[in-house]
């Protein structure tokens, strides 16, 4: 059933209909749930603007059930000035305050928190969290940027827990969401226990916890990612709705069961033992992903094995791989591509190749390999700059992807701390259309970046 929403204001829809007939205003004769509806689709401070339009206008913004306090834009131009953020920041913590004591809805389906505070601010972002939860809040995000020192990260209170804050009701929870907040051992785990319907969690930037269980045959956890903890030790999953996980780092995590798993984001290490290590902890949904991401990096140059030798466990339903791979810039890229001859059905690739180190001078490109791929359509080459590693995972891609529809390469060096890294660029865009133009069949499409 559709709420109706009762308006504090002297001034009815009908009163208001009659006086601004005369002006066509069509929208000010909108009921007032519509019109709430309406403003909910806007920014929280273009929908709270909306006050001087008229007296009927005055408190409408006052309940809509969104209130999504996005500072980013602004934060990111004084990031690093600490006066100007300081100033910043009391701004931001009146605004927030101002909102929540005149707000009248009384439900939320979000309450979002985004700037950088600290526990300076603890009693405010503890009083906002107190609001949330008594609208019986749905989706909760709570991101206070980024500290140099861990000391000045908010920590959530114990007292605010679901079984810790009876008056609260916590049925309503979907989604949550924690970035730069020290979160204890046990948090985690009692909101899942006490949020029936939570369906995604995540979790960034905190070094409290070290043990953490996602358990249960009742969950409906959808989403989860756990990434930047640096003080986790032991991530045991066994969640019979979970689709999609995204966690940095592969030790400690146990999978028990994740029938419905097809979607995996996990930083794997520095080499392709690494890789076959990773994939062997993923072994129980191994058959069922359908994506794949991988971090990986490589800290000094470690003889790779030959590309035909190299082989990995069979993904047989895998549509997607992306490898996010930061290395020197001259290493071998081609081995890269058994974890494409274990995917069959393989129909998009993305390499995210980050380097910081030009080669003296290129080697001889070898020829490629013959290893027919029948579904690969897409494959994206971000950092691309016509190296002979790079000619030759291009030769394996022309030569053996027999369907291939687009080729899209980025040539920014932008994760490369080359100083002079818009003539790298420049070069490295040149350097593409020379050497491909000519190789790419016609039939393919050949996207520059």
């Amino acid at each position: 059933m559709k709420r109706r929403v009762d308006i504090d204001c002297d001034i009815q829809p009908k009163k208001c209909a009659k006086r601004c007939s005369g002006n066509n205003d069509l929208i000010s004769q909108l009921p007032n749930d519509i019109l709430v509806d309406i403003l909910s689709l806007l920014s929280l401070k273009e929908a709270a603007r909306t006050s001087v339009l008229s007296s009927r206008w005055v408190n409408l913004w006052k309940h809509t059930p969104t209130l999504d306090f996005d500072a980013r834009t602004a934060f990111e131009k004084i990031d690093k000035q600490t006066e100007l953020l300081e100033s910043e920041a009391l701004k931001y913590v009146k605004w927030v305050d101002s909102v929540v004591k005149s707000h009248r809805s009384p439900t939320l389906k979000e309450f979002a928190i985004h700037f950088s505070l600290d526990t300076a601010f603890k009693n405010s972002i503890s009083r906002w969290l107190e609001f949330a939860f008594s609208r019986q809040v749905q989706r909760l995000v709570l991101d206070l940027g980024k500290y140099s020192s861990w000391s000045k990260y908010y920590c959530f209170p114990d007292e605010l827990l679901p079984l810790s804050a009876p008056k609260f009701s916590f049925k309503s929870l979907k989604e949550l969401s924690f970035n730069s907040v020290h979160l204890s051992d046990g948090v985690i785990e009692s909101f899942l226990n006490n949020c029936p319907l939570l369906e995604r969690l995540v979790v960034r930037l905190t070094n409290k916890i070290s043990i953490v269980q996602v358990c249960g045959p009742s969950l409906r956890l959808k989403h989860l990612e756990i990434v930047y903890c640096t003080g986790l030790k032991s991530l045991r999953i066994s969640a019979p709705n979970l689709t999609s996980l995204r966690v940095t780092r592969a030790e400690g995590l146990v999978l028990d069961s994740v029938p419905m798993l097809v979607d995996v984001s996990i930083n794997c290490g520095d080499c392709d033992e690494s890789v076959k290590s990773l994939l062997s902890t993923l072994s129980c949904c191994i058959s069922q992903l359908e994506i794949l991401s991988l971090i990986m990096y490589k800290r000094r140059y470690v003889y790779e094995e030959p590309v035909g030798l190299c082989k990995f466990t069979e993904m047989p339903k895998l549509k997607k791989l992306v490898i996010n791979y930061s290395a020197r810039g001259h290493e071998n890229l081609v081995w890269l591509t058994a974890l494409m001859r274990a995917s069959p059905f393989l129909e998009e690739f993305v390499l995210n190749y980050g380097w910081y180190k030009l080669a003296r001078k290129n080697r001889e490109v070898t020829d490629p390999m013959r290893c027919p791929h029948h579904n690969l359509k897409v494959f994206k080459f971000s950092g691309y700059y016509g190296r002979s590693s790079d000619a030759e995972l291009l030769g394996y891609i022309l030569e053996n992807c027999v369907v291939l529809e687009k080729i899209i390469i980025d040539s920014s060096s932008a994760r490369s701390p080359i100083t002079d890294k818009y003539d790298v660029e420049r070069t490295a865009r040149n350097n593409a259309k020379r050497q491909l133009e000519p190789k790419v069949p016609h039939h393919v499409e050949l996207v520059f970046l």
